[in-house]
């Protein structure tokens, strides 16, 4: 088959199930209030202007996404919890929490693959219960794990990405030169995927899930399993997207410096949006200098310290963990006050793991799965299960 049989048809109707994964763009912007325990809202200023870009694909002058008190219900188990929160256009967004936290639920409801308990939420000026087929022609989605058919070429694998979305044959062509063109990948449109690089592979599937210019692009760990090299090349990709394009992308992470290419942050923990704001922003939150200390008796020495300084001490990943005004003057003074009790201590500005250990209590490295566990729990998410 070649892209010349496609059906010339006018509109584009929404597919509802894809052999690959899709994709499209989304921003938000923060609500007057985040909802959940010790939630916080910081004041941030509005998402980048929006691109003029052929993915900038927009029903209205509204937020590319509302979502007003999205809960999510399984039995007597609350999966997301009244959540509400506004995506600008032209925004990098990300998503950020634990397994379990309620993300790929809350991505399901926005793609229309999961009916909310309660709530609403609108994309693209297209209500996510009554307006299905709107919603899924406003949006794209890549998934985590690679969803190509890697025994066809480039060009191939498009084609039947259009071929499910009913793209107009004459539509076809410029559209893959445009979208190839976007990820540096038009040389290479022949090809067959299994000569591609894990890079060139990813490149590839935000392409395709380009192609019938979304309004809103989901990117579930884009460069999860990539070398860092790599990883840095896609983000530069994402950032062309959205600041030459006009794309609106919504992403989950677990790389807390991959969550600094982007333009604000909401984390989510136990169903609950705990922060949101723009990186800077949310480590301004935390504040002061973090130390960490290595002690011979950490059980010991917690209490200790907690009570000498007034400050609450916790078990991270280097340490024993609190905070002080001025990390570097006070190593002095915690090492005379604790003689022989301590083998480390060092002191850092606070990032966005800092972050995210103080809001949920724990490092988001400690919540990592291995790739098997992955795999299992995006099988069970995106088919049915509950996550």
């Amino acid at each position: 088959m070649t892209p010349e049989g496609m059906r010339a048809k006018g509109t584009t109707p929404g597919a509802t199930t894809m052999h690959g994964a899709t994709a499209g763009t989304a921003t938000t912007t923060q609500r007057a209030t985040v909802q959940g325990p010790a939630a916080r809202t910081v004041a941030t200023p509005a998402g980048p202007a929006a691109g003029t870009g052929p993915a900038a694909s927009r029903a209205g002058a509204g937020p590319a996404i509302r979502v007003d008190g999205l809960t999510k219900k399984f039995g007597d188990f609350t999966a997301v919890d009244a959540i509400s929160f506004d995506v600008r256009y032209g925004e990098i967004f990300g998503f950020l929490g634990p397994n379990g936290a309620g993300k790929t639920t809350t991505i399901r409801m926005l793609a229309t693959l999961m009916p909310p308990s309660s709530g609403r939420a609108v994309l693209n000026g297209f209500d996510v219960v009554h307006q299905q087929v709107k919603v899924r022609e406003s949006i794209g989605l890549v998934f985590q794990d690679n969803s190509l058919d890697d025994r066809l070429s480039a060009n191939e694998n498009l084609y039947f990405h259009a071929l499910m979305y009913d793209m107009p044959a004459a539509e076809f062509e410029p559209r893959v030169r445009e979208v190839l063109s976007m990820v540096d990948l038009l040389d290479r449109r022949h090809a067959i995927v299994r000569t591609f690089s894990g890079g060139m592979r990813r490149r590839l599937e935000i392409a395709r899930g380009l192609l019938h210019h979304p309004a809103v692009l989901f990117l579930d760990e884009p460069t999860v399993g990539l070398d860092p090299q790599t990883r840095a090349a896609i983000w530069e990709h994402v950032k062309r997207l959205r600041d030459g394009f006009g794309v609106t992308v919504f992403m989950t992470t677990h790389y807390m410096d991959e969550a600094e290419n982007c333009d604000r942050i909401a984390i989510i923990d136990h169903g609950h949006i705990v922060a949101l704001g723009s990186p800077e922003e949310l480590k301004a939150s935390v504040g002061e200098d973090i130390m960490s200390v290595g002690a011979a008796d950490p059980q010991a020495l917690a209490p200790a310290i907690a009570a000498r300084y007034g400050v609450e001490v916790n078990q991270g990943p280097d340490g024993l963990r609190f905070d002080v005004k001025d990390g570097a003057a006070f190593i002095p003074r915690l090492t005379a006050d604790f003689p022989g009790q301590i083998r480390s201590v060092s002191v850092h500005r606070p990032t966005l793991d800092d972050v995210f250990l103080q809001l949920t209590g724990r490092a988001i490295r400690d919540e990592e799965a291995s790739g098997l566990d992955q795999m299992r729990m995006h099988a069970r998410a995106w088919g049915g299960g509950r996550r």
